[in-house]
């Protein structure tokens, strides 16, 4: 029923040159995966890697996109000027845009109006940090985060939507939840998504996807669990091989 999308965010990584190369070597790699594929990078590389990609099964996504349709927003990029690029999915709410760049929830919720308006398929970002873990609180954090992002988003837009649970703790060290933890925490996801919209609704129509540390050696066993339909791949993303064996679980 949800079909399987494993998304790269290539952060602050990859010259054009370097964009070039990796897409060259990644695309017949993963020309017959049975997931969605998507790879998201940073502003100055999006018009290379969507001439590499076009007529493949990889789509564009870019890593961030502003509320507002233009204005005086200094080195913001609006949903426009991404569609206007071939862009298809943008990451909004990353644990690194909420820590380093103020990012808060109702940014969020703003961003993510701002993208559907512009046909663009959000990859909403949720997730707890080590200390909200251990203080016990992360299905309060989870339902917060969730309830904010959709707010007044209508459930015919739910299949354009993507949410990505990224425990903050595991992004980028190397930590990973089990299996079984990432699985039961993307549980209460789906169950907010349920109390939000409807049943049918979280079951059908929302790919919720893991975003802690996920690679070529853990995929498959997470990939295995019900509740988890997908990857937002840091680190592996940036090796052809790594990444495409991440996309073929």
């Amino acid at each position: 029923m949800r079909q399987p999308i494993i998304a790269g965010n290539w952060k602050m990584n990859n010259t054009i040159a370097a964009t070039k190369a990796l897409l060259t070597d990644l695309i017949p790699l993963v020309a017959d995966a049975k997931a969605e594929v998507v790879v998201c990078v940073p502003y100055t590389n999006i018009a290379a890697a969507g001439e590499l990609v076009k007529g493949t099964n990889i789509k564009l996504g870019a890593e961030n996109v502003h509320w507002a349709e233009k204005g005086a927003f200094t080195g913001e990029i609006s949903a426009d000027m991404l569609v206007e690029l071939g862009v298809e999915y943008v990451i909004i709410g990353h644990s690194e845009r909420r820590q380093y760049f103020g990012e808060t929830d109702q940014t969020v919720n703003a961003r993510v109006k701002a993208a559907l308006s512009k046909g663009l398929k959000p990859i909403i970002c949720v997730g707890e940090t080590l200390e909200e873990r251990e203080g016990g609180i992360v299905e309060e954090v989870l339902v917060r985060q969730t309830t904010e992002a959709f707010k007044d988003i209508d459930k015919d837009q739910l299949e354009n939507i993507v949410i990505a649970y990224e425990p903050v703790w595991a992004i980028g060290t190397g930590k990973t939840a089990t299996a079984q933890d990432a699985n039961d925490t993307i549980a209460i996801i789906r169950n907010t998504m349920a109390k939000l919209y409807c049943e049918k609704c979280a079951e059908e129509k929302v790919r919720i996807q893991y975003g802690g540390s996920m690679n070529p050696k853990n995929a498959s066993e997470l990939m295995a669990m019900p509740q988890i339909d997908g990857g937002l791949i840091g680190g592996a993303s940036l090796k052809a091989v790594d990444f495409s064996q991440v996309v073929k679980y």
